[in-house]
């Protein structure tokens, strides 16, 4: 990604955070990526990490209509996926896609209670409705409205560690092409 535009990520994830009352903590630690795939707008993903601690962590997401977190599971990391603003879509699958039967019945907790899904169906969520994610769920999830903040609590987080992605040419940050000076220092920069 060109710094430039990792730039004008930041500048439209804070103003969305701004305008609807999310206050970000002091020095907050930004992540932006685009999955390594280079087509940030279709595969990418805005983050900052409110909380990091050894038990637990907690992130405040900004995605654009359609942009894609691709498919991928963690192996030791349960987390719940929080719709903050907007409409979200989560596709699950109860192991990988691959291995996964078409149409097969596994339970996900939709707003705490257990829900029977299919494999590879999409769960939509409205403002504060959520859905938890145990250890090797695949799943994959993107805006359905033009914008959306999306909250994450979970158990200790290990980005370089526990994320495996069903797409091999996924690596979890991006290059950075520096083609103007950083406006924020992202978790990713040396």
């Amino acid at each position: 990604m060109k710094r430039s535009e990792i730039n004008q990520v930041y500048l439209s994830a804070n103003d969305c955070f701004t305008r609807n009352s999310w206050p970000l903590p002091p020095n907050a630690k930004w992540d932006v990526t685009d999955f390594g795939l280079g087509e940030f707008s279709k595969f990418g993903l805005t983050l900052v990490n409110l909380a990091e601690e050894p038990e637990y962590c907690e992130k405040i997401m900004y995605v654009k209509k359609n942009q894609t977190t691709p498919a991928h599971c963690h192996k030791k990391k349960k987390e719940d996926i929080i719709c903050r603003q907007g409409l979200l879509a989560v596709v699950v699958w109860p192991r990988h896609p691959d291995d996964s039967k078409e149409g097969e019945k596994f339970k996900v907790k939709v707003n705490g209670s257990p829900r029977d899904v299919a494999s590879a169906e999409m769960i939509s969520l409205k403002p504060g409705e959520r859905v938890t994610l145990i250890q090797g769920v695949y799943h994959e999830f993107f805006a359905a409205s033009d914008e959306c903040m999306i909250g994450e609590v979970s158990t200790a987080n290990d980005d370089l560690h526990d994320n495996f992605f069903v797409n091999p040419e996924i690596g979890r940050f991006p290059g950075i092409e520096e083609d103007e000076e950083p406006i924020v220092t992202l978790v990713s920069d040396k």
